[in-house]
């Protein structure tokens, strides 16, 4: 999961992007070289990685697929790959990222709604019949010997929930009346106990809102913080996922 930010400058447009989409905008462009356009006449999304990244979005598309006939997310439109990149397109939802200028001035319905939205993620999806891992060991075993012994023995798991896998705030869209609606980028989502969500969930929100909303995160998700448990998977998330 590699950070994300509006593109600034020039932005080169990929082939596969310029075949398809009529009046592509650049939104979102990652530290792998991975851009996400939109295009608001077609009412899609399109994001592009370029050969040789780590990020999967033949990963993202099977869990789309997975996800979405038991919770709202995007309707994927086309897959396609080539030896420069991979392309998915995805259908556009309702409603603007807890980001958008809109709720960044209004840091505490966003913040509720990350906190809500999270929690029904982890009770709509049925974690029995997941066929994808977002388990600690199965980070683990992708992490140095060195890197594991830092990070030392991994708390037992308090509740096994399909997990988003990348539950920063950006990734959660809210409807105009300030309700999450629905949740994007999906390309990691697996299951794994709940703290590994709730622990970059709420990390997340000083790097968005400033400090001092976790103890509202945590209220409308509906538990009390676990500081160890939040303490190693951030440590985790931070160890390089």
């Amino acid at each position: 999961m590699s950070p994300a930010s509006a593109p600034r400058g020039p932005v080169v447009l990929p082939d596969a992007v310029r075949s398809r989409l009529r009046t592509p905008e650049p939104v979102w462009l990652n530290e792998e070289g991975g851009l996400t356009f939109r295009d608001a006449a077609a009412g899609v999304f399109a994001k592009w990685n370029p050969a040789g990244t780590a990020i999967s979005l033949a990963a993202e598309r099977d869990r789309l697929a997975w996800a979405r006939p038991h919770h709202p997310v995007p309707e994927v439109v086309e897959y396609a790959a080539d030896e420069t990149g991979e392309l998915l397109v995805t259908r556009a939802l309702p409603g603007d990222s807890a980001v958008a200028e809109r709720w960044l001035a209004d840091p505490r319905t966003a913040v509720r709604a990350i906190g809500e939205g999270l929690r029904a993620l982890h009770e709509q999806l049925p974690v029995a019949d997941c066929p994808f891992s977002w388990s600690t060991a199965d980070r683990l075993a992708r992490r140095t010997p060195e890197t594991r012994a830092e990070l030392g023995e991994a708390p037992p798991i308090e509740q096994l929930v399909v997990c988003h896998g990348d539950a920063c705030a950006p990734n959660t869209l809210l409807g105009a009346d300030g309700r999450w609606i629905a949740h994007v980028d999906l390309g990691t989502l697996g299951s794994g106990d709940r703290w590994a969500d709730l622990a970059v969930a709420s990390m997340s929100l000083s790097w968005n809102y400033g400090d001092g909303f976790e103890a509202e995160f945590f209220a409308a998700y509906g538990v009390l913080p676990d500081v160890d448990r939040i303490r190693y998977y951030r440590a985790l998330w931070n160890s390089g996922d």
